[in-house]
């Protein structure tokens, strides 16, 4: 069998177009928790603790700079704001998954249950 045709054969088998909606469809889900935790948990939970916007919080090591040719030298800085939402959109992702395979392995041991019986 060719390179081409074992190629065909796994593309047109239902697991990787089964993968590759999953991929698409995960894609779009982390769009979604990604608003959800920048737009709608962050800022009330910024505001709470003092009107911090946690894109905006960081360490700076490094102050912005001009260099000796008169470029802008960019500050360095550890963005620890960013690092929380990055925390709170996997928390809730980790969720959702653990969520979503608890329901399908009620769905399967149902669905087996009643296999058994009949």
């Amino acid at each position: 069998m060719s390179f081409i045709q074992e190629f065909k054969e796994f593309a047109i088998k239902g697991n990787a177009i089964d993968m590759a909606v999953g991929l698409i469809i995960g894609a779009a889900f982390n769009k979604i928790v990604n608003s959800i935790v920048t737009d709608l948990v962050m800022p009330p939970l910024g505001l709470l603790i003092g009107g911090v916007d946690f894109k905006n919080l960081e360490m700076v090591l490094k102050g912005a700079a001009t260099g000796p040719a008169g470029e802008a030298i960019p500050a360095v800085s550890i963005r620890y704001g960013v690092f929380l939402n990055t925390l709170v959109e996997f928390a809730i992702i980790a969720f959702s998954v653990f969520v979503v395979i608890k329901v399908m392995n009620r769905l399967i041991q149902k669905r087996e249950a009643e296999a058994k019986k009949a």
